[in-house]
């Protein structure tokens, strides 16, 4: 399990901060969102016809996403391999929800609510710094998409957590689903950057295979078992199970080749000894704290709790329960704090209370319960060693053997 910024204890991610205070108008140089939901007919299993614009010359399937030497490789070449390494299922599923979310109030010709919907869209812009509507349509523009595939995406996603209905078991898989609920698909996977992290992870096993060339044959036999003890696939079913994706054996074959050269790679970088010097460098970023928070709402109310807590001897949850304020256990790394209040997490003691924080529109108190630094041993803290250590040697081989064709590409796994 990853760590997640400002993580609440038994609770959702708690954000620390509002990254987009820096307020720069309702949404910027005119670029105004308005969600169409007027072009899909229901149909039975969510097979709808999925427009294409006379302006969408090819499908989002074909955007080039990296290549090596003279082998282009395409979106639907990353997400494939994704689906190859059992990656697909929890991502098909969460947008398969929205998509149908989003076709039953079609059907019903329900609104979203467009503020919401145009909130979302100015985070995204503010996230990827695109101030004016000239460069939201370029960046758009320079990964296939348009302005409607834009807002479209933020209306699936708007849909898909508007009801508080039990989430309907998913009943088309990805193999199955029609051409045009795929496409969809993979405007998602575009504009959510999860398009960006598998051909992170494609890119990284082709750097691998190019530096080993001569892959043993029992290492690509172990992958073979691991796929079909993955994919639930028997052996006499694989051609069956490669034609649902339009694949043959051949690319089966160079799927089983970058696992293994992959594989191999990892073997030989993530060793005890390696491990142990990046865990020194990361002691730091990965010191643990968890905390308790009180949130109130302006600096008096703040400098009147503190005074009750540190005068009156009242614990921050007694405090928070007689003034109705909300209170929570939040766990975080030190990574995750941001930069200007690095240096007063890193020097508090346990028990000592930090704060006020400026959080929106009002104010946070927090009390450190525990400061921990890294253990080796724990499996989360390994994680992100191994993580660090793959980021850094895989992006270095990257950069020498293949080229991204995306104009940005998140980290890998």
């Amino acid at each position: 399990m990853r760590w997640r910024p400002w993580q609440q204890l038994n609770s959702p991610a708690l954000p620390f901060v509002n990254r987009f205070s820096r307020r720069r108008g309702p949404v910027a140089a005119g670029l105004k969102l308005r969600p169409r939901l007027s072009r899909l007919l229901a149909q039975e299993n969510i097979q709808t016809p999925y427009q294409m614009r006379e302006s969408q010359l090819v499908s989002h399937d074909d955007l080039a996403v990296c290549a090596i030497e003279r082998t282009e490789y395409k979106a639907r070449d990353a997400i494939h391999a994704a689906f190859f390494r059992g990656q697909m299922e929890p991502v098909w599923q969460g947008f398969f929800r929205g998509f149908k979310a989003w076709n039953k109030a079609e059907q019903s010709e329900s609104e979203p609510d467009e503020n919401v919907v145009n909130a979302a869209a100015e985070a995204f812009r503010y996230g990827h710094d695109l101030i004016t509507a000239e460069e939201t349509e370029q960046w758009l523009a320079a990964r296939g998409l348009n302005l409607e595939d834009f807002t479209d995406y933020f209306a699936r996603q708007y849909w898909a957590g508007a009801t508080a209905e039990e989430p309907e078991p998913v009943d088309v898989d990805f193999p199955s689903a029609s051409g045009d609920v795929h496409e969809a698909f993979v405007v998602d996977l575009i504009l959510s950057g999860q398009l960006d992290q598998w051909t992170t992870e494609l890119m990284w096993r082709l750097a691998a295979e190019a530096v080993d060339k001569q892959i043993a044959d029992d290492a690509i036999s172990t992958e073979q078992q691991i796929f079909f003890d993955r994919c639930k696939v028997k052996r006499d079913e694989i051609s069956r199970w490669l034609s649902q994706i339009g694949r043959d054996q051949e690319w089966f074959e160079q799927m089983l080749r970058l696992e293994a050269a992959y594989r191999g790679q990892c073997e030989k970088l993530l060793n005890p000894q390696a491990r142990k010097r990046e865990l020194v460098l990361m002691r730091l970023p990965l010191t643990r704290f968890e905390a308790e928070v009180v949130e109130v709402e302006s600096m008096d109310a703040a400098k009147e709790a503190l005074f009750c807590i540190q005068e009156d001897g009242m614990s921050m949850q007694e405090v928070a329960a007689e003034a109705r304020y909300p209170y929570r256990l939040v766990v975080f790394l030190r990574q995750e704090v941001p930069p200007d209040l690095e240096q007063k997490f890193l020097s508090v003691g346990v028990g000592e209370i930090l704060g006020p924080f400026a959080r929106g529109d009002g104010f946070e108190l927090y009390r450190i319960t525990q400061k921990q630094e890294p253990d080796g041993d724990d499996p989360e803290v390994q994680q992100q060693i191994d993580q660090r250590l793959r980021e850094r040697y895989f992006s270095d081989l990257v950069s020498k053997h293949v080229e991204s064709r995306l104009p940005s590409t998140a980290s890998g796994q």
